[in-house]
């Protein structure tokens, strides 16, 4: 996938969860990079408006919006129709809607195990799944948005590390079962952006975890959204791979 068709028409790429924080700044990034997008969001509708006004008013028409509730299932397959008759074509998909928070053992129920896996996993499939026909027909690509934390576990978030580690495995899976079609990639942030609640992690905590990054620094979406633009526009001939984009924090845990 290129930043423009071979007729010299704008490609687009739909980004769930992009209203907020690294959702943003990927539509952002993408959107510099002279694609059109498609911002999906549930809840957000203000910033969701917002940040659509701020990108048209850089280039008339390049941003169009798309409500929908990720967790309803059934309704994905509309969902995945209306994003690609916003601009009449989808060239590329970011996985990167994502429900985050402690699932401490004893205290798991089955909402949270909805929500968490849900978001994380079973949205990003049978999303994929539905936008898969047209994404082949234009040679397009996937991207997800994984966790450092697939391979070694984040205390007191057991449902959020599985439900990464198996998206994980789902981008794997689709780089084969999408072949040679569509290239399926993910990216692994480390820390970037902290949650906007403390329940997560204290101060205390906070300050450990910055001091361990190698590049000293917690990352920003800008970071994310760079490497998610190589995997989606750059990388050719990558497809089943994982960049993990985290200052160096997966090689120190």
């Amino acid at each position: 996938m290129a930043d423009q068709g071979t007729t010299g028409e704008q490609r687009v790429a739909l980004i769930s969860g992009a209203a907020r924080r690294v959702g943003a700044g990927i539509a952002r990034h993408l959107h510099a990079r002279g694609l059109r997008v498609v911002l999906h969001y549930r809840g957000s509708r203000g910033e969701a408006e917002a940040l659509a006004a701020e990108l048209n008013a850089e280039r008339q028409d390049s941003a169009r919006l798309l409500q929908g509730d990720l967790l309803d299932t059934e309704a994905l397959p509309a969902l995945a129709a209306r994003a690609v008759a916003a601009f009449g074509r989808l060239d590329g998909l970011v996985n990167n809607a994502s429900s985050f928070f402690p699932t401490e053992v004893g205290r798991i129920d089955e909402a949270a195990w909805h929500d968490l896996m849900g978001s994380n996993l079973k949205a990003p499939l049978f999303l994929s799944q539905a936008l898969a026909p047209e994404l082949a027909k234009r040679r397009g690509a996937i991207v997800g948005i994984a966790d450092i934390h697939v391979e070694r576990p984040m205390a007191r978030h057991v449902v959020y590390n599985l439900a990464k580690a198996g998206h994980a495995q789902l981008i794997r899976s689709l780089a084969i079962e999408l072949a040679p079609s569509v290239r399926v990639n993910g990216v692994s942030p480390g820390v970037n952006l902290w949650p906007e609640d403390d329940a997560s992690f204290d101060a205390a905590e906070r300050a450990a975890i910055e001091a361990s990054i190698p590049l000293r620094r917690t990352g920003v979406p800008e970071d994310i959204a760079q490497a998610v633009a190589f995997l989606l526009l750059d990388a050719g001939y990558v497809t089943g791979q994982i960049l993990a984009v985290d200052g160096g924090r997966s090689v120190v845990l």
